[in-house]
């Protein structure tokens, strides 16, 4: 087994026999860049290099950087300790150090080999000059006690944190709701440098009911559920958003909540389901800058992220788990629902419908009820009690997506507990009767050159509200150009001008070539935000260093990559570059083999220079007689 002064020789051996799925995890756990890896042995070199070994020592917790401290002395004293020895010489249990080695071992910033651990020398090199960079110190490392017991939640505030809880995670589930729903009517433009356009914020913020800076930390609960995209030109609801909003509350939080605990690094969900008992005050962050003494500020900003939408969630409250909270980090997210379920108001199956055109729903609404009434009334305020307002311009959309009068006014008879007021009736039998009056279309290729390159058309009987759609400064965009009385005609494509029209508040449908009303589908939403399609550079690097070792088996013609004489070489250019002793074997005319115990000095011309210190001499050797090479201990 290597000592601790091992070399990236070894280091390189190691690697190759990773399956995939382990060398995947290491390239991406060390955030390797795969520029200038052509092999094996430059990943060594690039895993062993001060900065990058940094990087990971700057990752690791107290309790790995102990066993790796401990195993460095030890090693230097002597041969790589075993884990009882490690465990006697840091304090702490063979289970546990057993279990930080493995992780050491996956890093790649130690050796584990029948049961003994050793860092990599580059590895040791570094954390022995952590003092120099105002770092602690193995004794440091591994003698520092933790600060401070956890503080647990007492009982008789558990009641009171769970009301306030179910308060919160249901303003937030409606403020997300409110904010898809929005995003799935119009979509918001994005800035070429990012962000969205003042206008499209105001707009989403008057949506939810709430302020500007309360915008963006909704936003993100959406886009890390993915029930938004962004696609670069606008931010609009995904597939599975759509399918969300038919959800009830309490799934529709679930689905938020497991979002959140998803996105986690292992290490802060390790840390927070630790305390899933205890309190997230200051003193989580005095032991986090204990436990990750490398990297406590980076530490904190990502706890201190994910303590902010935990707050938004109700899965804490005042720094304190709630029920669902706890649930949620230590049962899982169906057990959380339940929880949250139970601290949500009861759904209400009927509303009230008022002179002045307003709904109110006494409770929020069951979810398939609300989406309905979403597609033909406004929502003007959402909690405990939501508002709803019917206009001529909701009753259109409506319409335009295959409602009809009586179809609207069955559904609201149904679910009012005080039967249809006249003004309303008078304005869904006016709004369906004047239903129609536009009609848009798409004109066929072959008839572009008579319109003008024209893509699309609207059509009307009446020729003044056309001439007023014409003129209408909000539909510029449209560059609506007449082309008869009755007639005007727009370069973009028809939905593009349906919509337009239809969200200007005018009472528009789409219609086929033979004149036949379409009933109009919602807006394309996006494709979910996750694709599976995007470039990996890791799986990339990865399948470039399986191909690198083909390639070395080639050379032999043989099946065993070990055995190849672009490996040997490689191995050994890389031990006269290090001054690294190694022992190889070399095969004998006779077919016998011989182990020898060399210095490489260089690899030149299909020979192997190298110092035999045993017999002191200088041997040159073909390297097609040298059949394995192995560092020496």
């Amino acid at each position: 087994m290597p000592a601790a002064s091992s070399s990236a020789l070894a280091l390189a051996a190691r690697l190759r026999a990773l399956d995939d799925d382990a060398l995947l995890r290491l390239l991406r756990e060390r955030e390797v860049r795969s520029a200038g890896i052509r092999d094996w042995f430059d990943l060594a070199e690039a895993l062993l290099e001060r900065p990058s070994v940094q990087r990971a020592l700057e990752g690791l917790d107290r309790h790995a950087l102990a066993v790796l401290a401990g195993a460095a002395e030890l090693s230097a004293a002597g041969r790589a300790p075993t884990v009882e020895q490690l465990a006697d010489r840091i304090g702490s249990d063979s289970t546990e150090v057993r279990h930080r080695a493995a992780v050491l071992a996956e890093l790649g910033l130690a050796a584990v080999e029948s049961d003994r651990v050793a860092p990599w020398d580059g590895v040791a090199e570094q954390l022995a000059a952590w003092p120099s960079f105002d770092l602690p110190s193995a004794e440091e490392l591994i003698w520092t006690p933790a600060p401070g017991a956890l503080v647990p939640v007492a009982d008789a505030d558990r009641d009171a944190v769970d009301r306030l809880a179910g308060e919160r995670a249901f303003a937030a589930t409606g403020r997300v709701t409110e904010l898809v729903a929005e995003l799935q009517r119009e979509p918001a433009r994005r800035l070429a440098k990012g962000g969205i356009a003042l206008p499209e914020t105001r707009r989403l913020s008057a949506a939810i009911g709430a302020e500007q800076d309360d915008l963006t930390p909704l936003l993100d609960l959406a886009q890390r559920a993915e029930l938004i995209g962004d696609d670069g030109a606008v931010l609009a609801v995904t597939a599975a958003g759509a399918e969300w909003l038919g959800l009830d509350d309490a799934e529709r939080w679930s689905t938020l909540a497991a979002a959140w605990i998803a996105r986690l690094a292992p290490d802060v969900r390790r840390l927070l389901e630790e305390r899933a008992a205890a309190e997230w005050d200051d003193g989580l962050l005095h032991y986090l800058a204990w436990l990750y003494p490398g990297s406590a500020e980076r530490m904190l900003r990502r706890v201190e992220s994910a303590r902010a939408h935990a707050r938004l969630l109700g899965i804490t409250v005042d720094a304190t788990p709630s029920g669902p909270g706890r649930a949620l980090l230590i049962e899982g997210v169906a057990a959380a629902r339940d929880r949250v379920a139970a601290l949500f108001p009861e759904h209400v199956e009927q509303v009230y419908l008022q002179h002045d055109l307003s709904i109110i729903a006494p409770g929020p609404l069951r979810a398939d009820l609300d989406g309905r009434l979403r597609s033909m009334a406004d929502v003007e305020a959402r909690g405990l009690a939501s508002t709803y307002r019917i206009t001529a311009a909701s009753l259109g959309r409506a319409l335009a997506r295959g409602e009809t009068g009586d179809t609207i006014r069955d559904f609201l008879s149904g679910i009012s507990l005080t039967g249809i007021p006249q003004p309303l009736d008078y304005l869904v039998r006016d709004t369906a009767e004047r239903f129609g009056a536009l009609r848009v279309g798409a004109i066929a290729e072959a008839d572009r050159p008579a319109d003008a390159g024209a893509r699309s058309y609207v059509r009307s009987d009446d020729a003044a509200l056309l001439r007023q759609l014409t003129v209408d400064a909000s539909l510029g965009s449209l560059a609506l150009i007449r082309s008869g009385e009755h007639r005007a005609v727009s370069r973009v494509e028809a939905s593009v001008l349906f919509w337009s029209i239809v969200d200007a508040r005018y009472p528009a449908v789409l219609e086929d070539a033979a004149g036949v009303i379409q009933p109009a589908s919602r807006r394309t939403t996006l494709a979910p935000a996750a694709s599976g399609g995007s470039r990996d550079p890791a799986v990339e690097l990865v399948k470039r260093l399986r191909d690198s070792g083909a390639a070395t088996s080639g050379a032999t013609g043989s099946d065993d990559e070990t055995d190849g004489a672009a490996w040997i070489a490689r191995q050994l250019e890389l031990a006269a570059k290090g001054r690294t002793p190694v022992v190889v074997t070399v095969r004998m005319p006779d077919g016998s083999d011989v182990e020898l115990r060399l210095e490489p000095t260089s690899v030149a011309g299909g020979r192997l220079r190298a110092r035999d210190p045993r017999a002191d001499l200088e041997r040159t050797l073909p390297l097609r007689s040298i059949t394995a090479v192995v560092p020496l201990d």
